[in-house]
């Protein structure tokens, strides 16, 4: 599988197994482990949104986007993140 590259949109079930299209916003690796913050399109795309929601999901060994399993491993991937986005509103 290609590697996940910010700007890649993907289409993803949510909880009730309808397709979303999401767009990869970030990527971090931790502890040898991909993660990225996705978006969905449609929020992305609206320049008049002032507030977009953004999920956090692991690539897992095949190459595909999982859930996150514990609250542990979200708040380290969670920390990691805001680090990346604060160095982005400095520049």
């Amino acid at each position: 599988m290609e590697e996940i590259k910010v700007g890649d949109i993907f289409s993803i079930s949510d909880e009730t197994d309808e397709e979303q299209e999401v767009e990869v916003l970030a990527k971090v690796t931790l502890q040898e482990i991909d993660y990225v913050a996705v978006s969905l399109v449609e929020d992305v795309q609206d320049e008049n949104a002032e507030n977009i929601d953004i999920y956090f999901l692991k690539v897992d060994d095949n190459g595909e986007l999982a859930a996150i399993d514990s609250d542990e491993e979200f708040d380290k991937v969670s920390e990691a993140f805001d680090a990346i986005l604060d160095d982005v509103e400095e520049d």
